[in-house]
């Protein structure tokens, strides 16, 4: 048994990617799950898995841009299994397509929906709960969260502001005993990158991330739970990513070429 035996962890974004690879890394834990997404399909395929490894799981098909559907989701969990001990904002989007190519402006406002609000419903219908069992929230940003990074603007400003809500919703929380832990992964293989928004608005269908070069799902979900076991502030996943940030102070310029090279080489 681990931290997380006997918790109720929602998740959402949890049919794919990163979320997948952290309900199946936390499932041998016994935890409760509570798995959100918008593909019932995936879900039930996933909720098989969790419960083999033995977990309790709970699927909630569940559209993070739509704020009904989040209190659902939160009214769900806490109906099926009595309380609420973390919450996982995972799900996202992203773009890849710069600014001057862009014909679809609504990019930027889906990206903010998905990204930033679909974090913000969540977490405040979640937020008594949480409170009642001193509990913890999680908040999957980005690299690009913290720092500029090209042909990713709309994403890019989207994850900004999931850490500067959460950062403040840390102070908040602070005398509730609650935590707030903000992950910032590099990048890594996962689906988000096949649906990434190209120049019309429609997703790439392809992932045209250098895969062998980048960090698994896997092994981002694993850093995840520790850090979350730890009540984290902050958990930046790769070496490049940690020493980006204290470069971005000393030597800005240097991020915009590191930033742009990344790009250009798809690691």
């Amino acid at each position: 048994m681990g931290a997380f035996s006997n918790r109720v962890v929602a998740v959402t974004g949890a049919s794919e990617g990163i979320g997948r690879a952290f309900c199946l890394a936390l499932a041998p834990q016994c935890p409760r799950l509570v798995l959100a997404a918008r593909n019932r399909e995936r879900l039930d395929s996933l909720a098989d898995e969790c419960r083999r490894l033995g977990a309790e799981a709970l699927v909630v098909p569940t559209d993070v841009t739509d704020e009904a559907a989040c209190r659902a989701m939160v009214d769900a969990a806490v109906a099926q299994f009595g309380s609420l001990d973390v919450l996982v904002n995972n799900a996202g989007g992203t773009m890849w397509t710069r600014l001057d190519e862009i014909r679809d402006l609504s990019i930027f406002e889906r990206l903010i929906r998905l990204n930033y609000l679909g974090s913000v419903y969540p977490t405040f219908h979640a937020l008594p709960h949480l409170k009642r069992a001193k509990g913890r929230v999680v908040a999957v940003s980005s690299m690009a969260g913290l720092i500029g990074v090209p042909t990713r603007t709309g994403y890019s400003a989207a994850k900004h502001a999931v850490i500067g809500f959460f950062d403040s919703l840390r102070v908040e929380l602070a005398a509730d005993g609650v935590s707030v832990t903000v992950i910032c992964p590099d990048f890594v293989v996962s689906e988000i990158h096949k649906r990434a928004l190209g120049p019309d608005g429609k997703p790439l269908g392809d992932n045209p991330m250098a895969k062998s070069r980048i960090m698994s799902a896997g092994e981002c979900a694993r850093l995840m739970i520790d850090a979350i076991d730890r009540r984290e502030r902050l958990l930046v996943t790769s070496a490049r990513g940690k020493l980006a940030r204290w470069v971005q102070l000393l030597a800005p310029a240097r991020i915009d070429a590191m930033a742009a090279r990344a790009i250009r080489n798809k690691q």
